[in-house]
């Protein structure tokens, strides 16, 4: 019944990152990527510093200035930055789904930079989800779009995080490094800003409302990936995160007037695919600990 239940939550979670892409591509529209992009991290900085002062704790504190915590800031702005140029250029569906390659990136990076043992099979899975990248890419081919390889430095940016957050010391807590993974959006979405020379936009009422309900929903479904964790076996309720996929698929489809091809919907069915058994076999070699945290961020 836990696993159940941390499945559903898992699955609600992947459904609301879905909608606050939405919101953000639907924001797009009237405002510049890098205020939103600033706006997001002012909200959901804003929100989690609440949650801290009622939890009693800090907002900062010395160890936040240590090199796995600015390595984590480094690649939660560049993950960040690039998804949301992503989704904003280029397809929901096709941006969604090269996101997805995210933990097979965390596994390569391990094994390259961490130490961390990995065998030849789950070496193939790798190989096999890069290849549905290139399938979805497309480089050098007729379709290729050179805007997608934001969403491939998105993938980048976030494996870089998640392989600094397992260096993060013990002191810090899941809700500091929320708090800080929003905080750092602000100067790097100003300096966005600055950098395309974009001027500010006043938003309208209608995203207002957008960027309210991309920065609740957010919140929600970082609360629900920490209770899925949590709640379920681990081994069990994280390949639930691939369901993010559908949603975006669903919403590129109906919201946005999308129309994945062939090579897309392949690209990412071997993308999740790959996931998934890699996944498989991290846990049947290596057996976690059944409760654990999330790793915090926008992209999710």
């Amino acid at each position: 019944m836990d696993n159940l239940r941390g499945a559903m939550l898992m699955v609600l979670a992947m459904a609301g990152f879905a909608i606050e892409d939405m919101f953000v591509k639907l924001t797009s529209d009237a405002l510049p990527v890098g205020q939103i992009i600033a706006l997001l991290g002012a909200g959901g900085g804003a929100i989690f510093a609440v949650i801290l002062r009622i939890q009693g704790r800090r907002l900062f504190s010395a160890d936040m200035l240590s090199g796995p915590i600015l390595l984590r800031a480094v690649g939660e702005v560049l993950g960040t930055l690039c998804f949301v140029t992503a989704i904003v250029l280029t397809p929901l569906s096709s941006a969604s789904a090269i996101l997805q390659a995210t933990p097979l990136a965390v596994t390569l990076g391990a094994a390259l930079f961490l130490g961390e043992p990995v065998g030849w099979r789950r070496w193939s899975a790798i190989v096999v989800g890069f290849l549905g990248v290139l399938l979805i890419v497309r480089p050098g081919l007729e379709g290729f779009n050179a805007l997608s390889l934001f969403a491939v430095a998105s993938v980048i940016g976030l494996a870089l995080r998640d392989l600094a957050t397992r260096q993060v010391p013990r002191s810090i807590s899941s809700m500091q490094l929320s708090f800080l993974a929003f905080i750092v959006l602000v100067p790097a979405g100003l300096i966005l800003m600055l950098a395309a020379g974009t001027p500010a936009a006043m938003p309208g009422g209608a995203e207002v409302v957008y960027l309210g309900a991309a920065m609740v929903i957010g919140v929600l479904a970082y609360y629900a990936i920490v209770a899925a964790m949590r709640v379920g076996e681990v081994s069990f309720v994280t390949p639930f995160r691939y369901m993010r996929m559908l949603f975006a698929l669903v919403v590129g489809i109906m919201v946005f007037d999308e129309s994945p091809d062939t090579l897309t919907l392949v690209g990412a069915a071997i993308i999740i695919a790959s996931g998934v058994y890699t996944l498989w076999r991290e846990r049947k070699i290596t057996p976690r600990p059944r409760r654990g945290l999330s790793k915090p961020g926008l992209p999710g």
